[in-house]
């Protein structure tokens, strides 16, 4: 008569399967069988793949999870990362005059436009230098400020946004240049 080893010693950490004559140890999901044919241990499942998690995957006792870098939400397939839009939420701390500014994984406050001398402050993002002004007279009339969103994983070279010059005012010239920020050469005109 065979003799179930499963109920009378049980020798396995985890789970026992009487075979005739023998017995057979098996592991639970999450963990792999010893050489000794007895024992279980934990399976790192991180140093599987570096594509289970979008971020960090961290090992746990039989599993594994995964998390987001501070300012980012794990979704629903608890492997991939979602920008948290703190100005969406209303979850920041800049002041009533500064415009908050969605970056990935965090954001920032931008300070109103100030219009420096001899230039006027016409709107939001707006300045002008006044015709009647001697100062303006090799000035541009105005200069406008925007501030654009430049999503990431664009392909590249990709034109990011155009300008146009008007034949509005007779005699008028128009130059277009990178005045600052591109000093690591990123960007060109055409």
């Amino acid at each position: 008569i065979d003799v179930n080893e499963c109920t009378s010693e049980n020798p396995c950490t985890q789970t026992c399967v009487n075979t005739y004559g023998s017995f057979l140890c098996r592991c639970e999901p999450g963990y792999e069988l010893e050489a000794d044919g007895v024992n279980c241990s934990d399976m790192d499942e991180c140093s599987f793949s570096e594509f289970l998690c979008q971020h960090e995957c961290v090992n746990g006792p039989g599993s594994y999870y995964c998390i987001c870098p501070s300012g980012y939400n794990l979704l629903d397939d608890s492997r991939s990362c979602q920008d948290i839009n703190e100005c969406e939420i209303r979850n920041f701390t800049c002041t009533p005059q500064q415009t908050c500014f969605n970056i990935p994984g965090e954001y920032k406050c931008l300070d109103p436009v100030r219009c420096e001398e001899p230039y006027i402050h016409i709107n939001e993002n707006r300045c002008m230098c006044p015709a009647e002004n001697a100062g303006c007279r090799d000035q541009p009339f105005t200069i406008l400020y925007r501030v654009m969103d430049m999503v990431s994983g664009r392909s590249v070279p990709s034109d990011i946004f155009q300008m146009q010059a008007t034949t509005r005012y007779p005699g008028a010239y128009y130059i277009f240049q990178i005045k600052s920020g591109n000093e690591g050469r990123e960007f060109y005109m055409r």
